[in-house]
C-alpha cells in the first residue's frame, strides 16, 4: 500500500500532474459527478465506498483525491493502491489490517484502489467482508476502466459514478490554456490536432502537448509542428484523399494514403484526420447551421475545401463511407498491418465488393 509523499519532485512535473485539478471547481467535463459529491460533502452524507468507472485519463483518481481533500483528510491518512501490480489476497489482507486502525490526523482513513478490476477472485472475496461491514472511519474509492470485470457483489455495495469522456472542445480548450500557462503560443489548428490525438483523455492530451513543447525551439506551436510529433500527414495529403473519395477513385485514394505512410505518418492518425474531415463534410451538408462549430476545427482553406465537397461534387462522401472509415480505425489495432483495414474500407465503400 503506497502512501502519498509530500517530498518535492526533483525533475519537472509532467503537465498532467502539474495541472491536475485540486478542487471540485477545477474539474472539467464531469459535472454530474462533481454536483453529487459536493452535495454529499456539504450535507455530510458520505458513503463508505465509491466506484468510479470510465475510460483512461478521465480524472477518476484525481476526483478521489479531491474528495479526500474536501473531507479534510490529511496526507498521512490517504492511501493509494495500484491493483494492477498489487492484485492478490496478501495485499488485501494487509489492507484489512490497516483498515482496523484509526486515522492519524483526520476523521477518515481514505483508500484509493486504482485499476480495481485487476484484483483476483480470492482478493475480491477477502475484500467483500470489509465492504459489507466497514469501520465508520474508513472510505474506499475504487477506480476502474473495466467495470464489467468488477463483481456484482462489490458494485452493489458502492455508489457508482460513470465518468464521461470529455468533449473535444474541452480538450482543445485545455491544450490552449496549458500552452499559454507554459509560455507557448499554440495555434487553434494545432490545438485541434492535439485534442484529436488525445482521443477523449485529459492525460493523453497533455502528454501530447508536452512532447510538442519539448521539441519546439521557439514555443510557437503550429499545426505542422504538432503534426511532426504525432505522426500526422500534411493537410494537403488528407485533402487529396478526400478528393479521390469524392471521385470514387480508389487508386488515387490509395496513393494519397501510402504517400502519407511513406512520409512517416501513422496509419491511425491518417484515419483519424480523414474521419474528422469526412464528418465535417457531412455536417456542412446536413446541418449547415453548425457551420460555425465546424469552422472552429479547420483552417479557412480547409473549410472552403470541405464546403465544396458538401455539395454535389462530393456526393460519394456519405454516411456509408464514414461508417467504413470508423470501422477501419477500430480494427487497426488488431490488424497485422495497420494499413489493411483502411484499404478494405475503400474497397467496400467505393469498389464493387
Amino acid at each position: 500500500m503506497a502512501k502519498r509523499s509530500g517530498v518535492e519532485e526533483r525533475t519537472p512535473l509532467a503537465l498532467y500532474r502539474k495541472y491536475r485539478p485540486s478542487d471540485f471547481k477545477e474539474v472539467l467535463g464531469q459535472e454530474h459527478v462533481v454536483s453529487v459529491l459536493q452535495a454529499a460533502v456539504k450535507q455530510k452524507k458520505i458513503s463508505h465506498a465509491y466506484l468510479f468507472a470510465g475510460s483512461r485519463g478521465t480524472g477518476k483518481t484525481t476526483m478521489a483525491r479531491i474528495l479526500a481533500k474536501a473531507l479534510g483528510t490529511d496526507e498521512q491518512d490517504v492511501y493509494e493502491m495500484d491493483a494492477a501490480s498489487n492484485r492478490g489476497i496478501d495485499e488485501i489482507r494487509e489492507l484489512r489490517e490497516g483498515v482496523a486502525t484509526l486515522p492519524f490526523n483526520s476523521t477518515y482513513k481514505f483508500y484509493i484502489i486504482d485499476e480495481a478490476h485487476a484484483l483476483t477472485r480470492d482478493a475480491w472475496g477477502a475484500f467483500l467482508k470489509t465492504l459489507e461491514e466497514p469501520p465508520s472511519h474508513v472510505i474506499f474509492v475504487l477506480a476502474t476502466t473495466e467495470l464489467e470485470k468488477v463483481p456484482e457483489t462489490i458494485i452493489s455495495r458502492c455508489q457508482v459514478f460513470q465518468f464521461k469522456k470529455p468533449p473535444h472542445e474541452a480538450l482543445k480548450s485545455l491544450a490552449l490554456d496549458v500552452a499559454k500557462k507554459e509560455g507557448a503560443v499554440l495555434t487553434p489548428a494545432g490545438a485541434e490536432l492535439v485534442a484529436l490525438m488525445g482521443e477523449g483523455s485529459f492525460r493523453d492530451t497533455l502528454g501530447i502537448l508536452q512532447k510538442v513543447l519539448t521539441v519546439s525551439a521557439d514555443k510557437k506551436l503550429s499545426e505542422e509542428e504538432v503534426g511532426k510529433v504525432v505522426g500526422a500527414p500534411p493537410s494537403t495529403l488528407i485533402n487529396s484523399f478526400l478528393e479521390a473519395l469524392a471521385g470514387k477513385d480508389i487508386a488515387k485514394a490509395l496513393q494519397a494514403f501510402h504517400s502519407a505512410i511513406g512520409g512517416g505518418a501513422e496509419p491511425k492518425v491518417f484515419a483519424l484526420l480523414a474521419i474528422a474531415k469526412v464528418r465535417g463534410v457531412l455536417l456542412m451538408r446536413f446541418a449547415p447551421e453548425l457551420k460555425g462549430e465546424v469552422a472552429e476545427q479547420f483552417s479557412e482553406d480547409d473549410l472552403a475545401f470541405l464546403k465544396n465537397l458538401s455539395g454535389k461534387s462530393g456526393a460519394a462522401i456519405n454516411s456509408q463511407l464514414l461508417s467504413e472509415l470508423l470501422t477501419a480505425l477500430i480494427e487497426m489495432n488488431r490488424a497485422p498491418l495497420p494499413q489493411i483495414p483502411l484499404e478494405l474500407a475503400l474497397y467496400r465503400a467505393l469498389g464493387d465488393i
